[in-house]
């Protein structure tokens, strides 16, 4: 099962038992990184094989997105000989990711301690919605996490009804946990010889990721409410009216702001008291906000966007994806990879020795089944 680039990961191997977003786009970026993941699925396929539209080819663009770089064994884990096959599997692996529930692999041999006695180099890595203790039966979709957590308190106009992110964030931020625990893991392994656990669930990795918003509540005691887009800590810092719709318009520091006023043709506000300093400018913002906009309603997104960047003040369009890819292609990003005819997003990752690696197209199901089982048996 070589390799046929040299990334930095290299020589490990992945059994990746995830299926649809935290624990495939954690093991997409290993692959990426070099490492070899065989994606084991059961009969019917990850969930994300049927979760369309879009489609391309017919094929869910949903998990075109996220499988990227693996081979695909499908194993019936209640027939004896594919349970064998998965056994032996994580006998050989360096690295075992799973999102089922706590304790629902091991009926099948596949749980952490079973799978350590035979490989006590294994980094097991363990993703669940709500941890393995009390909300172990709890199911972990992503929608729940953002309602629990607090996250859809946040997100939405101040008067309206709370809004869920438009990605499964939270799936997304455990993936990466994930995989900074098992690359920790691995390093600790290479100091000790041995794996352990590593566990990630869902709302914790929320807790974390509301940064300043759960933070003003466990340092500050403070419980933060839905501003639409607005931030409780600074201002400007939403879209705000220009000509032709809107543009974000970021005054992070007071440097910002009096460069934001001199293009604005506003040189002495900054020396009003009510505006001179952040805290101020937050508190008074009622009373700003009216002052730029009357200035920038007189030009179009486009002009202001050119000339408040030229002069160092953060703002932007506020575009659909494909305005975002196309500005990354502008900005020489190139954001888009084509791997056996599929397209998908370049891993956000650079090195300077060790490129990422974009071999494989998403694996149909039990594609390299027959090649994979032939090496388990050797």
């Amino acid at each position: 099962m070589a390799q046929q680039s040299k990334g930095p990961l290299d020589g490990l191997l992945v059994a990746d038992f995830s299926r649809i977003l935290a624990g495939p786009y954690a093991t997409m970026l290993l692959a990426d990184l070099g490492a070899e993941v065989i994606k084991v699925e059961g009969p019917g396929g990850d969930d994300t094989r049927t979760w369309m539209p879009p489609v391309r080819d017919g094929v869910s663009t949903y998990y075109l997105g996220i499988n990227r770089n693996k081979r695909s064994i499908a194993l019936d884990l209640k027939d004896p000989d594919d349970r064998a096959a998965a056994q032996e599997l994580a006998r050989r692996a360096d690295v075992l990711i799973e999102n089922m529930r706590p304790g629902g692999l091991a009926r099948f041999g596949l749980d952490y301690d079973t799978v350590r006695g035979g490989n006590e180099r294994i980094v097991y890595a363990s993703i669940s919605g709500f941890g393995s203790g009390a909300g172990a039966g709890m199911p972990g979709y992503d929608l729940m996490v953002q309602a629990i957590s607090g996250l859809m308190s946040l997100t939405g106009d101040p008067d309206g009804s709370p809004y869920r992110a438009g990605i499964s964030v939270f799936d997304v931020m455990a993936g990466l946990h994930a995989s900074i625990g098992i690359l920790a893991a691995l390093h600790r392994r290479a100091d000790t010889g041995q794996g352990q656990h590593v566990e990630v669930n869902l709302l914790s990795s929320a807790l974390s990721g509301l940064v300043n918003h759960s933070s003003g509540y466990v340092a500050g005691g403070t419980v933060p409410y839905r501003m639409g887009n607005a931030h409780p800590s600074l201002f400007p810092y939403e879209p705000l009216p220009v000509a032709d719709g809107e543009l974000i318009v970021i005054a992070g520091n007071d440097g910002q702001f009096r460069k934001l006023c001199q293009v604005l043709g506003l040189d002495g506000l900054p020396e009003d008291p009510r505006f001179g300093r952040n805290q101020d400018r937050t508190a008074n913002r009622e009373e700003l906000r009216p002052i730029l906009v009357e200035r920038l309603r007189t030009r179009t997104r486009d002009e202001w966007f050119r000339d408040l960047m030229a002069a160092g003040v953060p703002c932007a369009p506020i575009n659909t994806i494909d305005g975002g890819v196309a500005m990354a292609e502008e900005l020489g990003l190139n954001p888009v990879v084509t791997v056996g005819g599929v397209p998908g997003v370049r891993n956000p990752i650079t090195f300077s020795q060790t490129p990422a690696r974009y071999e494989l197209p998403p694996p149909g199901l039990d594609e390299h089944g027959e090649e994979i089982r032939r090496w388990l048996t050797n």
